[in-house]
């Protein structure tokens, strides 16, 4: 019998959280499948001269049969999945989790798969963000006026960074990254995991604790690849997503810890938010919450009761 050639594509450094996560999926689908499956697991596509929006559309065509990215990546396609890209709505990764494992979720769930080419099989902890700058500590949202700040390609991010006063850029990570010690950005927001293992904080001297996104990141397979797979290589597959995501949470709670913990306060200045803070940036950021707020189906919030 000819082997079921599974290719996992990511983004990231073999340290971080996701690789990690997705070298378990890897473990553990050869330890249920054995000689029934082979899986290459390509570590960063940035390093294939791709950019990471380019993995799903290589999962939809079929190049590769999973990979893990953004769930901004899937907001068109589940309008749900933008309660993730607004401001200091998420506290707790707990109650974040409790959503989109639950009816939340499970509707961002049959959209993607009734709008795109893939199947979701997962939710992973994509972390809080953060903001990093080479031009001066933030601490109020004044301190953000006239900053070139790289975001992810979401609009409704573009939109919270103008409130804050800064000129907001969208590119890929893989550009970002090479045009980190260049003109073009001054400036950036990441989980603690990416700022440290993309190396960011080689470049940024300022590291603002805002906490101002939590995001998640959609663990991913071709739909039609899934739907031709032998039921029991489904069942490892589904098996094998699920002890992966458990996996990948765990690591990613630890993690921001971890990550501070290795920051030389030589080359890095570290900000925490007072309370008075970071309730300015709240403030700062209500007319955009507000204006979504008007537009989205309010079951969205109650699912989190924000």
């Amino acid at each position: 019998m000819t082997a079921i050639a599974l290719k996992f594509g990511g983004y990231q450094e073999p340290a971080s959280v996701h690789h990690r996560a997705a070298a378990r999926f890897g473990e553990i689908i050869r330890q249920k499948l054995g000689e029934r499956i082979t899986l290459e697991l390509i570590g960063s596509v940035l390093k294939l001269g791709r950019g990471s929006g380019d993995l799903v559309p290589m999962v939809e065509r079929g190049e590769l049969s999973l990979c893990y990215i953004s769930t901004v990546r899937f907001s068109r396609a589940a309008p749900e999945l933008r309660l993730l890209e607004l401001p200091f709505v998420i506290q707790d990764r707990a109650a974040a989790f409790k959503a989109l494992d639950g009816e939340l979720g499970e509707r961002a769930r049959r959209n993607i798969s009734e709008r795109t080419a893939c199947r979701l099989l997962g939710y992973w902890d994509n972390g809080f963000r953060h903001l990093t700058n080479r031009v001066r500590p933030i601490r109020r949202p004044e301190d953000c006026r006239g900053i070139r700040i790289r975001t992810q390609m979401s609009e409704l991010h573009g939109e919270v960074f103008r409130a804050l006063g800064f000129e907001p850029v969208a590119a890929d990570v893989k550009e970002y990254i090479e045009h980190i010690d260049g003109d073009r950005f001054q400036a950036q927001d990441n989980p603690l995991t990416n700022i440290y293992h993309f190396g960011i904080h080689d470049f940024h001297r300022y590291i603002t604790l805002s906490g101002h996104f939590w995001g998640a990141t959609a663990l991913v397979c071709n739909a039609a690849h899934y739907a031709g797979w032998p039921k029991g290589v489904q069942a490892a597959v589904d098996s094998a997503a699920k002890e992966a995501t458990a996996y990948q949470r765990q690591l990613a709670a630890a993690e921001d810890a971890e990550i501070l913990a290795k920051l030389d306060p030589a080359k890095n200045e570290v900000i925490r938010l007072t309370d008075a803070e970071r309730g300015a940036f709240i403030k700062a950021v209500a007319p955009v919450l507000d204006k979504v707020r008007s537009k989205v189906d309010p079951s969205i919030f109650s699912a989190l009761n924000a």
